[in-house]
């Protein structure tokens, strides 16, 4: 569809019914700015007010997505094209919806994943709860980027894409260990001991030594070995 067309076509007829943009506006329930935007040509009349407008304007839905008025020779010869244009924008716009839903759902997801691992410290088992339904929500607005693909594709690309995100995140919490000796986020079970402090994760462990004192010391390993006899050993 000529946008640009179909906005000077409708600011013609509404000036030879003497309309002004306001009073027209009134008419369909929509703002002024609504109706400016029509005329410039910066979008398009919902397809629930078609009707109504073209009454308003003494025009046909026909010669409205046409952007001019017709004879009986054009009129039967531009249905069948604008019928076929009339799908075709009506899908682009459900697309238009469907990405900017898809983004919410990617940006809310990815934000809560962020805001998690600032907000909650290391220890705090709610940073990796709601990590991983960040994950979870931003998979969802993957999803939605793809739909219209082959389900194969869907699920190998969705897999791929929240693989991709743990293995983000398990990465950066083996660093944060390694580098700030801090315990690790998505560790399933913690063992103490006295003052020593077993984490198990599931592709490595971290032993924490004499717990808040000054001969503190943090161990990864990678045996998955545990055995309190081992790790007290360990600690000495």
């Amino acid at each position: 569809m000529n946008q640009e067309k179909i906005g000077k076509f409708i600011a013609s007829c509404r000036k030879e019914k003497k309309l002004t943009q306001n009073a027209l506006a009134e008419k369909l329930g929509v703002s002024n700015r609504a109706i400016s935007n029509w005329e410039n040509g910066k979008n398009m009349p919902d397809l629930s007010l078609f009707n109504d407008l073209c009454k308003e304007l003494g025009i046909t839905v026909n010669e409205l997505l046409s952007g001019e008025k017709l004879t009986k020779e054009k009129n039967i010869k531009k249905y069948e094209e604008n019928i076929a244009k009339t799908i075709y924008y009506t899908n682009q716009k459900i697309k238009q919806k469907d990405k900017i839903i898809a983004n919410c759902f990617l940006i809310f997801g990815l934000g809560i994943i962020f805001t998690a691992i600032m907000i909650f410290p290391s220890e705090s088992s709610w940073g990796s709860i709601y990590s991983i339904n960040g994950a979870f929500i931003s998979l969802i607005g993957f999803i939605l980027h793809h739909k219209g693909q082959s389900l194969k594709k869907i699920i190998i690309f969705s897999w791929m894409y929240f693989l991709t995100i743990m293995a983000i995140l398990f990465s950066l919490d083996y660093c944060n260990v390694l580098l700030n000796d801090e315990a690790p986020r998505f560790s399933y079970k913690t063992t103490t001991i006295n003052k020593t402090i077993y984490y198990d994760t599931l592709f490595y462990d971290v032993v924490r030594c004499d717990k808040d004192t000054i001969a503190e010391s943090w161990h990864i390993i990678s045996n998955h070995k545990y055995d309190e006899l081992y790790i007290m050993n360990y600690c000495d």
